[in-house]
This record gives structure tokens, C-alpha cells and sequence, in this order.
């Protein structure tokens, strides 16, 4: 394998010079910002995708002490696009593949890479104090919010401990990065409604009138597969599996004049993935960097705070300052206001929280002032206030009030005052 040595001198002409926009020149020193760049401790969380190209930005950037967290092992199915893996790592921790494929290429002796296979959650809350910038290329929403609202929490009134996020993240031709200063900026949870939600389609459409090549295929895997394989789960993995499922997907479209299912859209609906696009990653990666290098540095202004880049239709970039939500159940301190029917019962308040983009949490808990509505855990309680999720929930608490909500794999919790509307029964 051919080594590549660092030449920093592009960099050093940077840090030289101090550019129009500086926003501290009287103060500005270049050995101070060289010295800071060698010195500070860099967090990446995510090895797939976007983590490859930030790792490898991070260290030819200069940055020496990186530390990199995925709970991932390496499939075939990333070798296309994740560029530090080869065939032989199949099966191994993309964190720990990925650090010693860039401390071997890279000769530089003062270069640390510092990776753990697990959980970001596995982690202590003290452990995330030692970082000056965390860097996230995940694929996980419920991961982001937790890393958000762990850094969060971690900022005083004074504003001490304060560890600026960037997050990164990519569909296809789009992605956008942006730039997190807890208590500060607008933080992860504040723009939770911004998330592509997950695409669904009506039962009575798949069923009785296709007309897309993805009902074709959603009617084979949500009606189908279960009335012809019982309780066996689907393994998108396994070709027999995907191999039946497109057949059976292809032979409905046929009957209904639809083209465009293919193996590879299959396994998409399916699977519920949108294909990766390694330019894309590379963009993206590249911003979250620059972003990093100039937190460090400081010899630029950094992004105010979201930008979005397009090019799936030539290229086009958006950068625009998102501002807090007061109502932002991690940095904010009001409560969320929701509008709940009087006939609802408990059990169908929490769907419908559960579907709301702005909330998304899988598994909520929910107590008033007064009593507990309903908790997941620990089991006794969980059977003690079961029966109440097939009452009205008008009947448990009263209009105006406060509840919390809480998921056990989200470190915050959620105040929504309750506002009830419409009749006592479910309208015919």
C-alpha cells in the first residue's frame, strides 16, 4: 500500500493570512490556531458513508487526535462507496477498519485515531466532556437526538462546557450540514419536523388500485408475506427472500399495466433506503470539516447555521440561519401545545404522538402532575396503568393540562399541554 505523507504548507498559507472576514484580527494569532489544530480533540461519530470521508478530511487537515465511535460492521454492500474497506474487512468494526487504514496510509507519526465499536449510548455522559468539536455522519435520527440533547445538557448558565456539533447527512442527491452551539444556535431537536418522514401508503391502495411500482411491491410485503409466511420476518438480506418478494411484486404490476419494479426498487420500498451517492457524501463531509477546521482556528466565520445543497437537478446550495423553538423540548423551556379529539382514547393519543414528525418517539411514557398515564417500564407498573390506554384520555386528565412524555432511548423529556376539541364520541 502506497503511504501518502502530509505537506501542510496549503494549510500554514490559510492560518497566514488574515482574510476580510476575520472576526477577531486583533487577537488573532497563526501559531496559536496551528497549535490548536495539532492539539484539539475531535469526535466523529458514524463510520459508514460520511464518516469515511470526514475521518480522511480530518486527518490531512491536520487535525492529530481523532476519535471515532460506530456500532457497525462492514458489509459487502458498503465496499461500493466506503472507500477505507476492502472484501477482507467484511464482518469487522468499520470504526476500527476505518482507524487503522488511515493511520497506515497516512504517514504521520504524531496522528492518533482512537475507535470503539459499540453504542454511542455506551458511553458515559463524562466521557463526551473531553472533545473540543463531535462531528456526526450518522443514519439514525434517534442517535442525532441523543447526541444533541446529551451536549445540551452538558452547558451551563455561563455557557462553560459548551462542545459545538456538526451534523451531516445525506438522501441520495441532497444532503446538508450544519452547525450546532448548544444553547446558543437552534440544536438538532428544534428542527425534528424537518426530517423526511418515512413514506407509507394507504391499505385500500395497495390492495384494490395500484398504481406505482412501490404499491406493487408494499402490497407483496405488508399483505402478502405475511399471509403466505405466517410470523417469519422478512430478510432483506437473504436471496430467496428478496428474489420472491420481486417476482410476487412483479407479476402484480403486470396485471395492472405498471412498469418500473426492479430487484434493486424492491429492495429500496422495502428496506426503506434511498441509495447512497458517494459524490454526495463527499460534499457534504467536506462542508462538516471546513466547518470544524474554522471552530478550532478560528480564522473564518462559521456557519450561520444550516445549509442545504441539491444536485439531483444541477447543484444548488442554501444557507440560512435557523433559529431556536422555545417550545424545543431539549434547549427550550415552554411547553408544546397539542390539540387531542375528546373521544380519543389513551392508547390512540400515543399513536398519534408517535406519528407526529415533530416528536417521533417509538415507545413513550406519559404522566400528569397527578398520576402516571401510562409507563413502558418497570413492568409491574407498566400492567398497573395498562388498562388505561382503552380509556378516553378526557377522562384521565383535564383540558389544559401538562403531561410528560418520555422514551427510554431518548435522555429528555417531552412537556405538551393537552387542548381538547370536537364530541365525546367518534364521529360515524
Amino acid at each position: 500500500m502506497l503511504a501518502m505523507s502530509r505537506d501542510f504548507s496549503s494549510i500554514t498559507s490559510i492560518l497566514n493570512n488574515i482574510g476580510p472576514f476575520n472576526e477577531v484580527p486583533d487577537e488573532y494569532s497563526p501559531q496559536e490556531t496551528i497549535n490548536a489544530l495539532s492539539s484539539s480533540k475531535i469526535l466523529v461519530i458514524g463510520a459508514g458513508g460520511l464518516g469515511c470521508e470526514i475521518l480522511k478530511n480530518l486527518a490531512l487537515t491536520g487535525f492529530q487526535d481523532i476519535h471515532v465511535i460506530d456500532m457497525d460492521t462492514i458489509d459487502v454492500s458498503n465496499l461500493n462507496r466506503q472507500f477505507l474497506f476492502r472484501a477482507k474487512d467484511v464482518g469487522h468494526s468499520k470504526a476500527q477498519v476505518a482507524a487503522e487504514f488511515i493511520q497506515e496510509r497516512i504517514e504521520n507519526n504524531h496522528l492518533k485515531i482512537t475507535p470503539f465499536f459499540g453504542r454511542i449510548q455506551d458511553k458515559p455522559v463524562e466521557y463526551y466532556k473531553q472533545f473540543d468539536v463531535v462531528i456526526c455522519g450518522l443514519d439514525s435520527v434517534e442517535a442525532r437526538r441523543w447526541i444533541n440533547a446529551t451536549l445540551v445538557s452538558l452547558v451551563d448558565n455561563e455557557l462553560n462546557n459548551l462542545i459545538p456539533l456538526i451534523d451531516g447527512g445525506t438522501e441520495g442527491f441532497r444532503g446538508q450540514s450544519r452547525v450546532i452551539l448548544p444553547k446558543v444556535t437552534s440544536c438538532y431537536e428544534c428542527t425534528l419536523d424537518m426530517v423526511t418522514p418515512k413514506t407509507t401508503y394507504p391499505v385500500c391502495t395497495i390492495a384494490n388500485t395500484p398504481r406505482l411500482p412501490e404499491h406493487c411491491i408494499e402490497w407483496s410485503s405488508v399483505m402478502e408475506w405475511p399471509r403466505n409466511f405466517g410470523s417469519q420476518k422478512f430478510d432483506a438480506d437473504n436471496p430467496e427472500h428478496v428474489e420472491w418478494m420481486y417476482q410476487l411484486s412483479l407479476k402484480r404490476a403486470q396485471e395492472y399495466n405498471i412498469e418500473g419494479v426492479t430487484r434493486l426498487l424492491t429492495l429500496g420500498v422495502v428496506k426503506n433506503i434511498i441509495p447512497a451517492i458517494a459524490s454526495t457524501n463527499a460534499i457534504i463531509a467536506a462542508s462538516c470539516c471546513n466547518e470544524a477546521f474554522k471552530l478550532v482556528t478560528n480564522c473564518n466565520p462559521i456557519l450561520d447555521n444550516y445549509m442545504m445543497y441539491s444536485g439531483d437537478d444541477s447543484i444548488f446550495t442554501y444557507t440560512y440561519a435557523h433559529v431556536n423553538k422555545k417550545n424545543c423540548p431539549v434547549c427550550g423551556n415552554m411547553a408544546k401545545n397539542v390539540t387531542a379529539e375528546r373521544w380519543w382514547t389513551l392508547e390512540y393519543f400515543i399513536d398519534e404522538l408517535s406519528s407526529k414528525l415533530e416528536i417521533q418517539m417509538k415507545r413513550p411514557s406519559l404522566s400528569s402532575s397527578s398520576a402516571y398515564l401510562y409507563l413502558r417500564n418497570p413492568p409491574n407498573l407498566e400492567e398497573k396503568t395498562r388498562p388505561n390506554l382503552y380509556k378516553k384520555l378526557s377522562t384521565l386528565i383535564d383540558d389544559g393540562n401538562e403531561i410528560v412524555v418520555t422514551d427510554p432511548n431518548l435522555p429528555i423529556s417531552l412537556r405538551l399541554v393537552v387542548n381538547f376539541s370536537g364530541p365525546e364520541h367518534e364521529p360515524l
